[in-house]
Parts: structure tokens; C-alpha cells; sequence
């Protein structure tokens, strides 16, 4: 699997998810191409999905909340009969290479997390609507939505069949959601997680499964009743039109160097490093929110979250080897505050909103990336606002220190804003300033203080915010035995260091999944039972049970 996966889709292309609007209810079906596979290999049936098909629903998702803001409701369902969705496709599994099979996991997670999350955060409500076979990954598609109706009749069930019938665990949250957020007793959990044919009708909705058993002959009308019922009890301000997202512009240089409007990614090969250069505004902040809404996809704001989120895929996917990324930037810290500030003060604006939780989306797309990170805070940088969330997102940064000999840039500076006390949170429900502060509240506190100040090397350093201040004289040459010693270490070490050192303080629905579930399935994923020559996902469908290597470590 080596092509270029393109991140990037729109309607026009969509071969596996159609779209009815009908007011405030949109019905979201899920009709995949069993021919439109995203590699070769395999065939898409039974709505199982790839990559390709995630990639789809990821970009629907998206527009829903900026292009049909009046959507209250989303009901998720399928084309077609007797089944609503078999999961990942087994084939695919099996053929892809474990970083591949990792990644793409990752990726559905982050998918089903936002529109999970797309009811608090943009008042869209999803339901699944059940008919048929929901198994697996199908299932952790309804799992993710709000609210989940079942039709009663022979066909139609939910499961988890993972583990009894290919070694795996359910990768896209199910078993943390089944406990967490359905709160199914701990056995019943077991029998479930454990048995290859599911449970269907009352027992499912007893055991808390689903939210909803119908009978087959009154579904329908239900879902319809139930969808308009849940528009009208919504809180969700009436919103006459969104804005189009329109294409990014993208260009692709040598050697893997990719060009887009405010964010330049670099590749150095041979140090196995990826540089990730952020602009700041090439313009004023708009006036208002009827002139943001006016520049729509071309405001700084929202272009900047859609390019950083699509180079964080690219190098995900495209980029294995390149386990360290450099963070920069160059421009205004004043003028990305003032954009910024336009947002906050408009944030009950729909559109203000949206670009202020795609900020959030894409921070924590940043907290989970399994690559060693580090920023450099250089004279001209504009790590400002919502840009300094990412100096405490990465493992480490370093800031300049007084003047550079021939450098007439403006001297390095970290600003503060509100948004970094609150409205941004990690996975675990805290700040990342509370996370890398866990044991000094006080801290955070004489940070907040200094909300609004341009913070010089020294005291940003006096104030944490940094791991180190280097001079003229030490800057070059610290920074390459960092970026040297760090590319040497093994790849395997560093994932499970970074992603353990990352998480303080709480643990939450959300760390769970991509920590300890993310963890053990990189782990299961490399075992024989699962992958091995006679493993479950290689044996699938050939009616021999797989061969399992039965001691316990």
C-alpha cells in the first residue's frame, strides 16, 4: 500500500455515502461501493469499509456542521437490505501492513469521537437507524451516535464479534463505549463481546445496547416521528445558510515537500524529519461576522485548521518514517490574536463556533499522533492564542533567547488568551497548560495572569511555558543533537513513551480509546493469532479456524 492517500473529497465524488436534506433532518446512508475499494485486493460488501469510505464520512461530517448549519438532526442508515453495516473489511485488514491497520484505526476513532461530540458542541444530534446485521465496526458507527433504534425482526442485530471470530478487539471504541457510555453491566459485556452472532430485539434494549426496539412494520415511521421529534426539542438556533468548503490549494514540490496557503510541510529523508512552518494572517482580522461569513472558507482562521488537519493526515498515512516533526511559524502574534479575538467575541455566532471546535478537533488530532513533536519558538514566530496550544501539545520547545546575529526579525514571544484556559481541552477533559501543570496549580494561575503579554524568552521560560531558551551561540548546535539524538531512537519506544507521558491526570472515555484500547490493539495487531500465517484475519472466510498461540503474556 504505497499510493498517495488523499484526504480530501467533496459530494461530487462520494461513491459510498449519500446525503438527503429534508430542513432541520438529514439522513446520512451508508451505500458502499463494494467495487471502490481504496486499494486493490478486496471488494467493500456487505457496507463493510476501508480507509476510503472513513475518508467519505469524515468529509460529510465536516460539512454538515459548515455548509448545513440548519441540520438538527442526523439519521445514519442503510441502502441496504437485511444488513446495516459489517465493519472493517476483513480483507483489507489482513493485506495491510500494521502501521497501516494502526493508523487507519486512529482515524475512524477520530471520525466517530466528532460527530459523537457533534451534539454538544454544534447542537446535531446523530441516530442510527438499525435494520439489519450491525456488526463490529458497523456497530461502533451506531455506537458513536446519540441515540440508536433497532428494528425487531430475525434479521437485525447488534455485535462485536471481533474477538471470537478474528483475535482482534473492536478498534474503533466499541468495547469502551459499551462500558463507559452505554454502561453495560460488566458480564453481560462479556457474553456480548464474546459471541460471534450478536443479540437482537428486547434483550438488546435491555441490556442497554440500544436506546430503542421497533417493530418492523411501524420502523420507519418511527425514525421519521423520532428525528422530527428530536428537531423540534433541539436548543440549536435556526440557521438560514452555511458557508461552502471549498477545495484546498495544495501543491506537491520535491522530495515530498507540500505547499498549501498558510502552512509549508518539508521533508528531510535522510534525518527523518517532516517541518511544519505556519504563516500567520496575510490580512486583517474581519470586522464582523457578516464580513467573516462573507470570506467563508477563505478566512485565516478556518483555511489555516483545514491545512494543518490535512497535512497531520498526510504525514500520518503517507509518511510513516518520518518520526519527527518540527513545528514553526512566522508572522504577527497581534494579528492572529485579532483574528482570534473576533471568534471569541462572536462565539454564540453559529460559524464562530464551528471554527473555534474545528480548532479543538484539530489540537487533539495533534495530541494523538503517535510522532515525536517539538516546536521552535524563533524570532518572527506568531505562537499566539490558539497557536500556543500547539507549544503544549508537542513533547518539547525551544525558544530563542535575545538578539541573533543578522537575524533583524522581531524577537521570539509567546502570548496567552483566554483560549488557553479552557475553551481548547485535551482528551482527558483538562487544559494542556492543567496537564503539563498537573502538580502546580499555581502555575497555571500565574500563567493566566499573564494573558495579553508578549513573553520574551526568559519569562517564558520563568513561567514553564517552554522546556528551554538557547542564545546565538548555542541555537544551531543544540537544536541538531536534539533532532539527531531523537530521530535515533527506535520508532517503537518513542510511541509508547510519547503517548504515556502525554495523557496526565484524568482518564476519560476518550483516553481509554486511544490509549489503553489504541495500545493493546497495536499490540494485538502483531500477534500470530491475529496475523500470523495461521491467524484468525488470515484464515477468515476459508472455513478453518485460525490457529492461536495460547500462552499468556
Amino acid at each position: 500500500m504505497t499510493q498517495l492517500i488523499d484526504f480530501q473529497t467533496d459530494p461530487s465524488r462520494y461513491r459510498h455515502w449519500k446525503v438527503e436534506y429534508d430542513g432541520p433532518v438529514a439522513n446520512l446512508i451508508m451505500d458502499v461501493d463494494e467495487n471502490g475499494a481504496l486499494f486493490e485486493g478486496y471488494q467493500l460488501k456487505l457496507n463493510s469499509y476501508d480507509l476510503g469510505v472513513d475518508i467519505e464520512l469524515s468529509d460529510v461530517v465536516q460539512r454538515m456542521r459548515f455548509e448545513h448549519p440548519e441540520v438538527k438532526v442526523v439519521v445514519m442508515k442503510s441502502a441496504k437490505d437485511r444488513v446495516f453495516c459489517a465493519g472493517a473489511n476483513i480483507r483489507m485488514l489482513g493485506g495491510a501492513a500494521h502501521s497501516h491497520k494502526v493508523n487507519f484505526c486512529k482515524f475512524t476513532n477520530e471520525t466517530r469521537n466528532t460527530y459523537e461530540a457533534a451534539e454538544e458542541d454544534s447542537g446535531q444530534k446523530y441516530v442510527a437507524a438499525i435494520k439489519g446485521a450491525c456488526a463490529g465496526g458497523g456497530y461502533e458507527l451506531a455506537l458513536a451516535c446519540n441515540h440508536i433504534m433497532l428494528t425487531d425482526d430475525s434479521a437485525s442485530s447488534v455485535a462485536l464479534p471481533e474477538v471470537p471470530l478474528l483475535a482482534v478487539l473492536p478498534g474503533t471504541g466499541g468495547l469502551t463505549r459499551v462500558t463507559d457510555k452505554r454502561k453495560v453491566r460488566r458480564d453481560r459485556a462479556d457474553i456480548f463481546c464474546t459471541i460471534e452472532e450478536g443479540v437482537r430485539g428486547k434483550r438488546a434494549k435491555e441490556w442497554r445496547l440500544v436506546d430503542e426496539v421497533i417493530s418492523n412494520a411501524k420502523f420507519d415511521a418511527v425514525v421519521t416521528e423520532r428525528a422530527a421529534e428530536f428537531a423540534a426539542a433541539s436548543d440549536k438556533a435556526n440557521v438560514a445558510e452555511g458557508i461552502t468548503l471549498t477545495p484546498l490549494t495544495k501543491e506537491f514540490g520535491a522530495d515530498g515537500a507540500v505547499t498549501y496557503s498558510a502552512v509549508e510541510l518539508a521533508i528531510d529523508r535522510d534525518a527523518r524529519t517532516a517541518t511544519i512552518t505556519i504563516k500567520g494572517p496575510d490580512s486583517d482580522a474581519p470586522a464582523d461576522m457578516n464580513t467573516f461569513q462573507a470570506q467563508g472558507a477563505q478566512t485565516y482562521m478556518l483555511r489555516l485548521a483545514r491545512e494543518l488537519d490535512d497535512a497531520i493526515l498526510h504525514l500520518r498515512l503517507n509518511e510513516m518514517e518520518l518520526g519527527l516533526w518540527i513545528i514553526r511559524s512566522q508572522g504577527d502574534p497581534e494579528t492572529v490574536l485579532a483574528h482570534e479575538a473576533m471568534l471569541v467575541a462572536n462565539a454564540d455566532h453559529w460559524l464562530a463556533n464551528e471554527v473555534l471546535q474545528y480548532w479543538k478537533r484539530v489540537l487533539k488530532r495533534v495530541d494523538v499522533t503517535s510522532r515525536s513533536m517539538a516546536a521552535l519558538i524563533e524570532h518572527g514566530s506568531c505562537f499566539a492564542g490558539v497557536l500556543a496550544e500547539l507549544l503544549f501539545a508537542v513533547d518539547r520547545s525551544y525558544m530563542m533567547e535575545d538578539e541573533f546575529e543578522g537575524d533583524n526579525r522581531p524577537l521570539a514571544t509567546v502570548t496567552l488568551s483566554e483560549v488557553n484556559f479552557g475553551s481548547m481541552p485535551m482528551g482527558n477533559g483538562l487544559t494542556r497548560l492543567e496537564t503539563r501543570f498537573l502538580g502546580e496549580p499555581e502555575s497555571v494561575v500565574a500563567a493566566k495572569d499573564a494573558v495579553g503579554t508578549a513573553l520574551e524568552a526568559q519569562d517564558a521560560e520563568l513561567l514553564g511555558l517552554v522546556t528551554e531558551m538557547l542564545d546565538d551561540i548555542d541555537w544551531d548546535d543544540e537544536i541538531r543533537i536534539f533532532m539527531e539524538e531523537r530521530s535515533s531512537f527506535s520508532a517503537d519506544a518513542m510511541t509508547g513513551m510519547e503517548a504515556n507521558l502525554r495523557f496526565a491526570g484524568p482518564e476519560t472515555m476518550e483516553t481509554r480509546i486511544f490509549g489503553r484500547l489504541t495500545a493493546w490493539q497495536n499490540w494485538i495487531f502483531n500477534r500470530p493469532s491475529a496475523v500470523g500465517p495461521e491467524g484468525a484475519l488470515q484464515r477468515y472466510g476459508t472455513g478453518v479456524r485460525g490457529k492461536y498461540d495460547m500462552e499468556r503474556v
